[in-house]
């Protein structure tokens, strides 16, 4: 039974194909997926809820459950109608988690010191709903040891303004330095592994990968995006988490069923959900 942690059923490439997708995943033993939420709009926020609503408890899909937030780029719009949209939007009972929410340094976009804000503002919201929160975190350049500031920043925020709630969280497509993986363990945070994980020059990656503890570890696709390897540049759907899952079980040493319970176990335990989550 695995779990993908972030996938983005909301996107427009699976508009004609949607529950073809989600059988799909049920079928590669898939048993559930978190449906990401984001969004320039007050209305494109809350489409990953309307799929969930549309789909869960058909036979053959995966059991689904959803987050909001608002993406960092998108902090540099009006934040007062989507704070209120958010705030609406975590308080439904399929919507567990607020994100993904953090900071992006590499592209163009909001300044720092609206991203900065705007995530401060959904910290707040989230304890308010008591949501763990998925962080997108990513550094000017690739080298997240020679380019540290984003990761800096975010700590920063999430030890005055996050840790105090002990709700934590998911560091989502986990790209940082084997420091930045510990410490974010250290804030009470569960680390996600995405297709990159399998790309050719992800060696450092994977050597983190296969050292940090099996309890804090998750499996995601970041669907449509990422495709793991031999895929990578086609478009990506939640089945294929079962690769990132194969090869990371490889990389510890463990067989793909004893990952797949692992993995399971620790969204569920973030979550505080109960056993059998796909059913």
């Amino acid at each position: 039974m695995l779990i993908d942690s972030h996938i983005h059923l909301d996107s427009d490439r699976y508009n004609e194909d949607r529950r073809a997708v989600l059988e799909r995943a049920y079928s590669a033993g898939v048993t559930a997926i978190l449906s990401i939420g984001i969004g320039e709009t007050p209305e494109e926020m809350a489409a990953a809820l309307d799929h969930c609503r549309e789909f869960n408890g058909q036979a053959g899909t995966p059991r689904q459950y959803v987050s909001a937030g608002i993406y960092p780029h998108t902090t540099a719009l009006d934040m007062a109608p989507l704070l209120f949209k958010l705030d609406e939007l975590l308080a439904q009972p399929e919507v567990i988690a607020c994100g993904e929410i953090g900071i992006d340094y590499y592209h163009e976009g909001a300044t720092r010191d609206q991203q900065l804000a705007g995530l401060k503002a959904q910290l707040s919201l989230a304890a308010k709903h008591k949501r763990p929160i998925l962080i997108h975190c990513r550094p000017e350049g690739d080298d997240p040891v020679a380019n540290p500031e984003a990761w800096n920043d975010l700590f920063a925020a999430l030890a005055t303004n996050w840790n105090p709630t002990n709700l934590g969280g998911i560091m989502h497509c986990f790209s940082g330095s084997l420091e930045q993986a510990r410490r974010s363990i250290e804030f009470g945070f569960l680390i996600s592994f995405a297709g990159n994980l399998t790309f050719p020059k992800a060696q450092p990656l994977r050597d983190i990968a296969a050292v940090l503890p099996l309890d804090s570890l998750l499996v995601e696709t970041d669907a449509p995006w990422l495709a793991p390897a031999p895929d990578r540049g086609k478009r990506n759907e939640p089945a294929f988490v079962a690769r990132t899952a194969e090869l990371l079980a490889g990389l510890r040493g463990i067989t793909l069923a004893e990952l797949a319970e692992a993995t399971t176990n620790n969204f569920q335990r973030l979550f505080h959900l109960t056993p059998n989550v796909g059913n």
